[in-house]
């Protein structure tokens, strides 16, 4: 049975990204949502479609929803750094609420 939870510590612990390695994590996907953009830009066509009576071209559909999945993984970059402020001033001072 310890070999088991020591397993399971084990894979809890991979799983678990922090410091350096979260920044290269967050770098790599800021990097791939750039050649996404760029792919996406250069393989779909220069047609326009139709949106509550305005013209809007095709390539930038895409654009948006990778801009908004970027957006989304800063704020989540941000949101860790936060947290993990919060759990060091915690720990430093204990009594404090």
């Amino acid at each position: 049975m310890s070999l088991y939870r020591a397993e399971q510590k084990r894979m809890n612990q991979a799983l678990q990204s922090s410091g350096d390695a979260l920044e290269r994590k967050f770098w790599i996907a800021i990097l791939l949502y750039g050649v996404l953009a760029i792919l996406a830009w250069f393989t779909i066509g220069s047609g326009s479609i139709d949106v509550h009576g305005r013209q809007v071209q095709i390539r930038l559909i895409p654009l948006i929803i990778l801009g908004v999945l970027a957006l989304r993984t800063v704020l989540g970059r941000h949101a860790d750094r936060i947290r993990s402020e919060n759990e060091e001033g915690q720990k430093q001072d204990p009594e404090v609420l």
